[in-house]
């Protein structure tokens, strides 16, 4: 309660009771967030007792950085309902969405300067403008593009979203400089212009028809993952369910059955296809820890499966 005859306070009493300067006072009062009581007989503002809790509210509010829109709702909902409710739960939920993303962006920046900092001098020059190329945080859309323009036509668009959550490779929220440089690799990778001699789809991948393309790349993904347990294991390339799911894929997208004919067919057809290995290089480095073991990425499952496929089937490894 204020001290004066009318229960009411000037600006700058409150302004000095809340610990804001009087031109804070004045610019919530203009833009309607701080009510006042009334106008006295010179114009000068007075504020009446909730004004003093109202204005503590609105200063908490905007030390979190909350727009001016935001704390409108706030308070309107307080108004109505008597409380504060779910109008500032989303308010600090969307708030910590925008500094979670503003964090990322501040790692991948460090990172990226330590890189450049860390490189050879006469490397620096080349290593900016390569990791300069790439925002903050990274944007994996020239990725998905570069599978997208990769897979086969007609394929379903479940199937398409499924493959690409599995090859494009998500970046650490923290990054190492490494990482930043591989994702800047794989950036300038995908994104420089196709030469017309370039090698596109695996003529082994090719199914006839979209359905034949869903059901190839589904049963890739789960042997791909049966062989990367195996990997993580370092169990070299062998026989067993990875193996086996891994050719049912080809032969069920073909129409045909599991033989050992077909086996030693699939290994010449898989060894003569053209490769994308420096994709899954990268790709590897980016999504396993610094300091920590490779994680398995789809091309180096894929050339598990290979190695124990052309074992079993006799057929020589690729160079």
């Amino acid at each position: 309660m204020f001290s004066s005859y009318d229960g009411l306070c000037g600006i700058g009493e409150l302004a000095e009771r809340a610990g804001v300067s009087v031109k804070t006072v004045r610019f919530y009062s203009d833009s309607g967030l701080l009510p006042e009581a009334s106008r006295s007989v010179g114009g000068h503002r007075r504020y009446g007792p909730d004004s003093l809790e109202r204005l503590r509210m609105i200063r908490s509010l905007r030390t979190m950085d909350l727009p001016v829109s935001v704390v409108r709702r706030v308070l309107d909902e307080e108004d109505t309902a008597g409380r504060v409710g779910g109008a500032l739960e989303d308010a600090v939920a969307g708030q910590l969405r925008t500094l979670g993303s503003q964090l990322r962006a501040l790692h991948w920046r460090e990172a990226a300067l330590r890189s450049v900092q860390e490189c050879p001098a006469a490397e620096r020059a080349g290593r900016l403008r390569l990791i300069g190329a790439v925002s903050a945080p990274p944007n994996t859309a020239p990725l998905a593009r570069f599978w997208r323009g990769w897979l086969p036509p007609r394929m379903p668009a479940r199937s398409v979203a499924a493959f690409l959550e599995a090859a494009v490779p998500q970046p650490p929220d923290d990054p190492a400089p490494a990482q930043v440089l591989a994702f800047a690799r794989l950036y300038a990778m995908v994104s420089r212009p196709c030469d017309g001699d370039e090698p596109t789809q695996p003529h082994a991948h090719k199914a006839s028809g979209g359905r034949a393309s869903a059901v190839l790349y589904a049963g890739l993904a789960e042997a791909y993952d049966l062989a990367g347990t195996e990997m993580r294991q370092d169990r070299e390339p062998c026989p067993g369910e990875a193996l086996d799911g891994f050719v049912d894929a080809y032969a069920s997208a073909r129409n045909t059955a599991d033989t050992p004919d077909f086996r030693r067919t699939l290994a010449r057809q898989l060894a003569a296809d053209p490769r994308i290995d420096r994709y899954w290089e990268l790709a590897a480095e980016l999504v396993s820890p610094p300091a920590g073991p490779t994680e398995p990425t789809p091309g180096s499952a894929h050339d598990w499966l290979l190695a124990a496929l052309n074992t079993q089937s006799g057929t020589p490894l690729p160079a």
